[in-house]
């Protein structure tokens, strides 16, 4: 006996998601052991491995080239970092744990006294058991990074360092793809790929990019186009402003920078723009009113790219997206940030509560009304009743019977999309929740009587 539908559908979302857990799973156990960096082959390679899935492209600015007040770093190519103790016993090897060496650190070969060899070690005293994450990028420098525990056992005679690194012209490099949308309008999706074996604070933001990738390009209705977008943090995101801010300022609706989006709290945490004021801060202070997520205002002392994107000078609508961020755990920046800690299932539900987040929002844009001159003929779509009488004064059309809800939300909706006002907005017009607006907006859409993202209809 076949199936009925609804266990049929049943079967197939588990299949779905069975699957995407699978790649998501696969990807970090590729990803978490390579040697990334803002630049280099480690970075470039991940980035690569993503284009295995997604269409992205990938663009290099230059080594030497100045974006706004930065200049681009020449690229770091890592062959060997290994410090041995008087006895030849490995105190520290990047191929055995990525973070044992000062990422960007120059080359050394020398032999030491414990002394001269201590203003070169890091560790945290307060996490004795753990690996710290240390970057020198923009100062030339050379380090070794061990447990505090390790550190204390150090004996006093001599210890070799040898860092094998060079730096050559090449660049930041940058991928980006589009999934198009009715509109040409874009909301931008980005997360930065730059530190090597950290999961939370590193991998769970580009898994929850492709997470979502997999699940948009195969939704039935896209409003807006999407931007996907990987970078190293920082240098990355103002390479790519560098190439594309004009391109934003004419087409970004909205965007989020995510990060940090796997480990133990429930709720995603949205962290609103500098302005405050754009499509995706009006849902998150939507879903935060309803307890689906927690929001905090912004501010640039602490984030990632969301302090590149809402500086002064663009100004962008860009929101950050965490769920357990740098202050929840005390694995942030340190070895202790693993893949025990960032389940695969915490990142998986991060990408539903996004998506239920991106599906919000495609609703409550500005909606345009695509008969503005005058009011269109309802009654002919069965919007209306087509008989006037005392009876038919409590229906919204000749077989809804619901003392008017329906039609008055729908005449307020027409009269209200003159690209003005967007959904929340209009329900506060309306008097009612803005999700009670979702069926009616649907059927007009169907009628071609509402568009989202496009110009008024002009005689």
């Amino acid at each position: 006996m076949p199936l009925d539908n609804s266990k049929q559908e049943y079967k197939k979302a588990y299949k779905q998601r069975d699957a995407e857990y699978s790649l998501l799973d696969n990807s970090f156990d590729v990803l978490f052991p390579l040697l990334r960096s803002i630049t280099g082959p480690g970075l470039e390679k991940s980035l690569q491995y993503f284009e295995r899935f997604m269409p992205l492209q990938m663009v290099k600015v230059a080594s030497g080239s100045t974006v706004f007040d930065w200049t681009v770093p020449k690229e770091w190519h890592l062959s060997k970092a290994i410090l041995t103790g008087p006895n030849g016993e490995v105190i520290a090897d990047v191929n055995i744990n990525n973070l044992h060496v000062v990422n960007y650190s120059i080359a050394v070969d020398k032999v030491l006294s414990l002394a001269e060899l201590q203003p070169h070690l890091h560790s945290l005293t307060q996490l004795s058991d753990a690996v710290p994450y240390v970057t020198s990028y923009y100062n030339p420098a050379w380090g070794f990074c061990i447990t505090d525990n390790a550190r204390r056992l150090l004996s006093e005679g001599e210890y070799h360092a040898q860092i094998e690194s060079k730096f050559i012209d090449g660049g930041v490099p940058f991928s980006h793809c589009l999934v198009k949308g009715e509109s040409e309008k874009e909301i931008l999706l980005t997360s930065y790929l730059c530190h090597p074996s950290l999961a939370n604070n590193e991998l769970s933001g580009p898994l929850v990019l492709l997470g979502l990738y997999q699940r948009i390009k195969n939704w039935p209705k896209r409003r807006y186009s999407y931007r996907f977008l990987l970078n190293p943090e920082t240098i990355g995101s103002l390479c790519f402003l560098d190439k594309y801010a004009v391109h934003l300022k004419n087409n970004l609706i909205s965007g989020m920078i995510l990060t940090c989006l796997g480990g133990d709290q429930e709720k995603i945490r949205i962290k609103h723009s500098r302005m405050n004021d754009g499509l995706f801060d009006r849902c998150a202070r939507y879903l935060h009113k309803k307890d689906e997520i927690r929001s905090i205002p912004f501010c640039p002392t602490g984030g990632s790219d969301e302090r590149q994107y809402c500086a002064p000078g663009f100004n962008f609508p860009i929101l950050q997206v965490a769920k357990t961020f740098t202050s929840d755990y005390s694995g942030y920046h340190n070895s202790l940030d693993d893949k025990e800690f960032m389940s695969i299932a915490s990142v998986q539900n991060s990408i539903d509560q996004i998506e239920h987040f991106l599906l919000t929002a495609e609703m409550c844009g500005h909606p345009i009304n695509q008969s503005p001159f005058g009011e269109p003929q309802l009654g002919k779509r069965n919007l209306y009743p087509t008989m006037n009488s005392d009876y038919t004064r409590t229906k919204s059309s000749d077989e809804f019977r619901d003392n008017r809800q329906f039609l008055n939300a729908l005449l307020i909706i027409l009269n209200s999309s003159d690209g003005s006002s967007d959904l929340f907005q209009i329900a506060e017009k309306a008097s009612c929740e803005v999700s009670m607006l979702f069926p009616i907006i649907k059927r007009l859409e169907e009628e071609g009587l509402i568009k989202y993202g496009v110009e008024v209809p002009s005689l």
